[in-house]
């Protein structure tokens, strides 16, 4: 009798746990994770344009600020003292300095030459200039424009300085291609070799040689003769001509012992007047 209850309430074990099994929730799928969102790549900004010269390694770099001080400039540079020291002499210094701070627009492109570019000039060839020479020599060195360095090819032939723009006397002129930029001026062909300084006002470039003006160099031809002179000169030759054979001749008859009426002389004349008179007083 006692294994029947224990029976029974083995089965109502089993009863129950399996009805608890059955009414069991299944568990919750897992979140799907979200999808990944293509990062935007933003569009490449179109290239500057690429500079025709280097900038070279001592330029100061302060494009912000206000160029007021030229000699500043080139002295950091370590390698423009005698153009630093002709700037001074012509004072042309002063007028570009001046000029950079009350000008609202334009600007000043210079082309320096290194101290290597004046030594290998000829011998005494800058104490030889006059005052108005080196004042020249300078103001060719400079265009009254700035220039950046990606616009030399923009450049008009010949190219304006402050010197002038007389192609016959000051001719100067700019050839860009690729990287390079050259310049002639009918005496030297120069190269620039990279950047000095550069802002929207001030451009110094460096260039490998003094550029020498063509107008140092031209010899005046002496004026031709007028055409008057020239007609009167065989007239002249002739009447040169006929003296020396007039002369000529007188010498000839002296030589042979005639006499010749066009030499006795008006003494002569008289002389023989009287000795003739005496004759005629002897025999009367």
């Amino acid at each position: 009798m006692m294994k029947q209850p224990t029976l029974f309430s083995f089965s109502l074990f089993l009863l129950f746990s399996s009805t608890t099994l059955a009414i069991s929730p299944a568990p919750a799928a897992a979140p799907k994770a979200p999808a990944a969102k293509t990062p935007h790549t933003p569009k490449a900004a179109a290239p500057s344009p690429k500079p025709l010269v280097p900038t070279l390694p001592q330029s100061p770099d302060s494009p912000d600020s206000v160029p007021d001080d030229i000699t500043r400039i080139l002295k950091k540079a370590k390698m423009f003292s005698t153009l630093v020291r002709l700037l001074k002499t012509t004072e042309i210094m002063n007028n570009i300095n001046s000029q950079l701070i009350t000008a609202k627009s334009g600007g000043i492109t210079i082309l320096a030459p290194d101290d290597s570019a004046f030594s290998n000039l000829k011998a005494g060839f800058l104490n030889s200039l006059n005052a108005g020479q080196k004042i020249e020599l300078v103001q060719f060195h400079i265009l009254p424009e700035f220039v950046s360095s990606s616009n030399f090819d923009s450049l008009s032939n010949p190219v304006q300085t402050v010197a002038g723009k007389d192609p016959a006397r000051l001719p100067l002129n700019v050839n860009a291609l690729g990287n390079s930029v050259n310049i002639s001026t009918g005496v030297v062909n120069a190269t620039i070799l990279g950047v000095v300084y550069a802002d929207n006002k001030l451009g110094i470039y460096h260039v490998d040689k003094v550029l020498l003006p063509l107008d140092f160099f031209v010899t005046n031809k002496a004026p031709a003769l007028a055409p008057s002179s020239l007609a009167k000169a065989p007239k002249a030759a002739k009447e040169n001509s006929s003296d020396d054979d007039q002369e000529e001749a007188n010498q000839d008859h002296n030589k042979s012992g005639a006499l010749s009426l066009s030499n006795v002389s008006g003494t002569k004349f008289v002389s023989l007047g009287i000795a003739l008179m005496a004759v005629a007083t002897m025999w009367s």
